[in-house]
């Protein structure tokens, strides 16, 4: 079929969501339509829209755009927590390997035996396709993978990139990990995590209390969320595809209580971030006499996340995965 539907004004946009049944000042929707475009506000209607395409009776512009609001600061919290995250596993990670293979251990592919390799019959097939087509050879994951860092580093205009280049450039095309992981993207960094060797790999679980499939799940789902949040995603109601795996029941009964969290929401990721900080930043930050107690990191953000829920006591929380009591859960309401 052939997208046939014409591009509409503000006024007809306007017009059209009003058309079928939202309620609010036509002047001040145009306004909220400047700043984010139909089809972004229509995902946070969806779920006011009834079969025959309008809205149930009482939809109102605030109501919805509430929701917006507050999904745009629940997306600025992760992104808060998520960095921190982000920023340890790699250092964890690194640290380990270049312990055990030095600062340019990565640049040989024994040292990072998981990643994907095909047989030889279908990197035959590939490539005959490829030079067929003129492309060359296909790189290799790890080829991939290290082009990709090395790419980073030659775009890079981060001081200590200069310094390397201009003391060490003419010996060396990479910087060592410790320097290259500050380049390295979410991606980078999953590829990296799930090709070391096991040893290394247990060791920075180990720095979390975690087993190393654990962290390896936990970094997967964290990464894709943290994807929805940098490109400004719903995150609030979605169901993620990416879900954490759950610990054990046997060693770690708190996940297991009630109330229970569903897999494939946002609940269960606050709650896999919030556990997470606390094992990231346990050390209460520094305070001037004229702020509060110091309080740790962990303990701050969820005090920011709950004022974020009490400042929007109207959205739904079984939409979020969370249950009406889902502060009383044993992960909340004590640290762990």
């Amino acid at each position: 079929m052939k997208y046939k539907k014409e591009a509409l004004t503000l006024e007809q946009q306007a017009d059209r969501l009003i058309g079928r049944g939202l309620v609010g000042d036509r002047e001040e929707l145009i306004t909220r339509l400047r700043m984010v475009n139909y089809y972004r506000l229509s995902g946070y209607l969806y779920p006011f829209r009834q079969s025959d395409q309008n809205y149930l009776p009482g939809t109102t512009l605030d109501e919805v755009w509430r929701r917006y609001s507050f999904d745009r600061s629940l997306r600025i919290l992760l992104l808060d927590v998520i960095e921190r995250i982000e920023v340890a596993v790699r250092t964890s990670l690194v640290y380990h390997f270049v312990e055990k293979h030095g600062p340019f251990g990565h640049l040989d592919e024994k040292n990072l035996p998981k990643f994907k390799k095909r047989s030889w019959k279908r990197r035959l097939i590939r490539n005959t396709k490829s030079l067929v087509k003129l492309k060359g050879l296909e790189l290799t994951a790890y080829q991939t993978w290290l082009t990709s860092l090395r790419n980073e580093k030659d775009r890079a205009s981060e001081s200590f990139v200069r310094h390397f280049r201009r003391t060490y450039g003419d010996s060396h095309d990479h910087l060592p990990l410790w320097m290259a992981c500050e380049l390295m993207t979410c991606g980078g960094t999953l590829q990296f995590a799930n090709s070391v060797e096991p040893d290394v790999l247990k060791k920075a679980a180990a720095d979390f209390g975690f087993p190393d499939q654990q962290l390896l799940s936990w970094s997967k789902a964290i990464f894709a969320l943290r994807n929805s949040c940098a490109h400004h995603s719903l995150v609030w109601s979605r169901t993620f595809g990416v879900k954490p795996s759950v610990p054990g029941k046997n060693k770690n009964p708190l996940w297991h209580q009630d109330p229970t969290l569903a897999l494939d929401r946002v609940g269960l990721m606050l709650t896999v971030c919030y556990f997470w900080l606390q094992r990231i930043s346990p050390i209460k930050e520094t305070r001037t006499p004229d702020q509060e107690e110091a309080t740790d990191a962990a303990t701050e953000w969820k005090s920011n996340l709950i004022s974020l829920f009490d400042e929007y006591p109207e959205i739904p929380l079984a939409d979020m995965g969370l249950s009406e009591t889902w502060r009383e859960h044993p992960l909340w309401k004590d640290s762990v």
